[in-house]
């Protein structure tokens, strides 16, 4: 296997992993909105505290912003990104337009998880626990996406573009620390203690 093909074939198997654990979150979100539904004024599983929570986020108006559950976004989204994941490693050659548009819905994925973020940091004061796992595999998906179609030559035919897109792979990993850093500082200035929730929720 040649070293750009193993690139590739890294970049896939991170879509699935993602694919995966962000299917299981907005799953796990949808099941929760069916319970708070079905059970009025009873508090969902994933009520920890009223910090941290799902029940309010669902319960508002930016949790179903085009007229249902956002959750049902992600529902069917991810297994676009799973079935994407396995045509790469399967090596699938796409046309560049087909390429273009994934990264289009990458691209308004990351915009619209910022969105729901500053929302549930600065509106809602609450942090959701699938909402954040959610947050979590979306945000190195689209850095990932982003620099693969310049890399594959979908974005641009530039040898060098290419080459600096691949080169820069690496850095996604501490791009994405950077990012949930940023979401901790967001969320401690505005008064949520993410860090000592999130450890309380773990131990």
């Amino acid at each position: 296997m040649t070293t750009q093909r193993a690139r590739h074939v890294g970049y896939g198997v991170w879509l699935i992993i993602a694919a995966v654990g962000g299917w299981w979150a907005a799953f796990q979100l949808t099941l929760e909105k069916f319970y708070v539904l079905q059970h009025p004024g009873e508090t969902s599983s994933c009520y920890v505290s009223v910090m941290l929570q799902c029940d309010k986020n669902l319960g508002s108006w930016q949790g179903a912003v085009f007229g249902f559950p956002n959750p049902l976004i992600g529902v069917g989204a991810w297994i676009a990104v799973l079935v994407m994941g396995v045509a790469v490693i399967g090596g699938v050659r796409f046309p560049r337009w087909f390429w273009l548009l994934f990264a289009t819905g990458t691209l308004a994925a990351f915009v619209f998880v910022c969105w729901l973020i500053a929302q549930s940091v600065y509106s809602l004061q609450t942090l959701c626990p699938w909402c954040m796992a959610t947050w979590a595999v979306t945000i190195p998906t689209f850095f990932a996406t982003a620099l693969h179609v310049v890399r594959n030559g979908a974005l641009t035919r530039s040898a060098r573009a290419r080459e600096r897109a691949g080169r820069l792979m690496v850095w996604v990993p501490l791009a994405t620390i950077l990012a949930y850093a940023a979401i901790i500082a967001m969320a401690q200035l505005a008064g949520l203690d993410l860090l000592g929730e999130v450890v309380a929720l773990i131990f």
